[in-house]
């Protein structure tokens, strides 16, 4: 993995997101299939490193 890396949010809800700074404030992310989807295309993954800012 590249030391330059950058991870950026835009989903306001997830309680990682740093909206001042527009970035996961995360080191790293999981990234799984959604179930049911083979599409080859991004749409068919999610960030299950994703926790809603409620919780």
């Amino acid at each position: 993995m590249e030391a330059n890396q950058k991870i950026n949010c835009n989903v306001s809800s997830c309680k990682y997101n740093n909206r001042e700074k527009g970035k996961c404030i995360l080191e790293s992310i999981q990234v799984e299939p959604i179930q049911g989807r083979e599409t080859a295309q991004p749409d068919e993954s999610m960030c299950a490193s994703y926790k809603n800012l409620n919780h």
